[in-house]
């Protein structure tokens, strides 16, 4: 019995454990082999979100990132989460924009796997019925996730509901998606086999954090219900907050009589590697977490909490950490259950940190809170079950009247010659004017392109494979002459 695994260490990996912090020149120092060692699919880093990290962070050019990860893995499945929007916390941009933005990202060749968040009716009643076709044409394949969460209405039945719905689409594949790491042995034998019932002859693939030290045991359980593709991250991308590690999914799962299709040696490789970027660059090497059962009670995924811990740091207000998790687990109630995941988890915990500081629930309001009381976010966000008094005060708002243009249809079908004009007009190119919509504007993009090339990534891990790879790209080296004591090599080109 075969075992596949989707790669998660260039995307999910990075932004869990790295805040998205991986640079192009770390995927290109080991894409080719993570293209070689087997991997059915290789998440990277491809939408507007990923985009901006680059841009305002990084300072490297995503569309150069975009063509390297194209180079080094061309037969690669690629995948990126990529449903309508370019940034989970902006409105939806033009349907002409999101259409083309897809069109210059397939011609690359960087993205040939779009994966969606499924469970909000908003996806699967006014997005995919025009977006899934579009991403079709263009030889995309489409894969459609169920994210998990833990509240009074989110039952196995709610999850046969819901895959009976994306069913219908025809996806390549479904996954269920554990964003907060919730999932537990227990409920996986219960939950996975509705899941699986209900999606026929759909391959059901599974996708967890560590976040509470039960993800791998999770993963060994549901080989056993018959799913047979895992998302797995490579070390030191793995564990933590991130996906299991393949190394070790890989070994258990031959211990169960599994046969891993992946080329563990090539995948040490690239993690002795990755170490040394990380080593090199002062970033965290992922490690197994211990369980923590405040996890289920306030369900705040890893990578939220540590921004929160940050931010409430920065405000002087760190004492009062517990208070705010507290609060999130009221404000999650009122909300109707949102399931918590971007960008509804950031709602959650925003709002519970302004009520703490406030000393007032409510007091003081965020536009996404009265946004998603207005039903922006679509009916699985929760709003239809929010606390009556709540909904019926955000949306009486003054504020309310001035956001209501957010969904302004005529925005929506805007022409993607309208959107050019009014933000570049024809004379930038197509790459340029992408960015300057994703950026909000060009000065955060010139001050990318005045930092010159992104940062060449060696290792002392690898040296002399290091060394013939760099000087084999070098066409106007003649020839190498290495030396240690008396004794002396000469490589000459022929």
């Amino acid at each position: 019995m075969d075992v596949r695994f989707v790669d998660t260490s260039f995307r999910d990996g990075s932004q869990s454990l790295w805040a998205s912090g991986l640079r192009a020149g770390m995927i290109e120092a080991v894409a080719a082999d993570m293209a070689a060692a087997g991997f059915a699919v290789i998440e990277a880093p491809m939408t507007g979100l990923y985009f901006k990290k680059f841009v305002r962070d990084l300072k490297e050019n995503p569309w150069d990132m975009a063509r390297m990860v194209a180079r080094e893995m061309p037969n690669t499945i690629k995948a990126c989460m990529a449903g309508g929007g370019f940034h989970p916390f902006e409105p939806p941009p033009p349907h002409s924009v999101i259409e083309f933005y897809y069109k210059t990202i397939a011609e690359i060749g960087a993205l040939n796997r779009v994966q969606s968040t499924s469970n909000s009716a908003g996806q699967t009643k006014r997005l995919y019925p025009w977006l899934i076709p579009i991403q079709r044409k263009l030889g995309f394949k489409i894969v459609l996730a169920l994210s998990y969460t833990i509240s009074p209405r989110h039952t196995d039945e709610y999850y046969g509901e819901k895959t009976k719905e994306i069913v219908q689409f025809k996806p390549d594949a479904i996954y269920l998606k554990d964003q907060g790491g919730l999932l537990t042995v227990d409920r996986i034998r219960t939950l996975m086999p509705v899941i699986m019932e209900n999606a026929g002859h759909t391959p059901v693939e599974l996708h967890s954090h560590c976040t509470t030290g039960l993800a791998d045991c999770v993963y060994l359980e549901a080989l056993k219900l018959g799913v047979r593709t895992l998302h797995t991250a490579v070390p030191p991308l793995a564990e933590g907050s991130s996906q299991p590690s393949v190394l070790n999914i890989t070994k258990n799962a031959r211990l169960l009589g599994f046969t891993p299709l992946i080329d563990e040696e090539l995948v040490r490789s690239v993690a002795e590697r990755l170490c040394a970027f990380a080593r090199q660059d002062g970033l965290p090497i992922g490690a197994p977490s211990r369980y923590d059962y405040a996890q289920y009670v306030h369900q705040v995924p890893g990578g939220v909490i540590s921004i929160l811990k940050s931010q409430l740091t920065e405000m002087g207000l760190i004492e009062r950490l517990d208070e705010v998790l507290e609060e999130i687990v009221q404000v999650r109630a009122d909300m109707g259950y949102p399931i918590m995941i971007t960008p509804h988890s950031q709602f959650v915990v925003t709002q519970a940190a302004i009520n703490v500081a406030t000393g007032e629930r409510y007091k003081q309001v965020i536009d996404e809170l009265i946004l998603f009381a207005m039903g922006a976010y679509g009916e699985d966000s929760g709003y239809p079950w929010m606390d009556a008094d709540l909904r019926d005060r955000l949306t009486t708002m003054s504020r309310a009247k001035d956001l209501a243009s957010l969904g302004d249809d005529a925005r929506v079908d805007m022409s993607l010659k309208e959107v050019r004009q009014k933000i570049c007009g024809p004379e930038v190119s197509d790459e340029e004017f992408l960015l300057r919509y994703i950026m909000k504007g060009e000065s955060e993009i010139e001050a990318m392109h005045a930092a010159g090339p992104a940062r060449q990534y060696f290792t002392a891990a690898l040296p002399l494979r290091t060394l013939v790879d760099e000087l084999a790209k070098q066409k106007t080296v003649r020839y190498v002459q290495i030396q240690r004591g008396a004794e002396s090599l000469l490589v000459q080109g022929g």
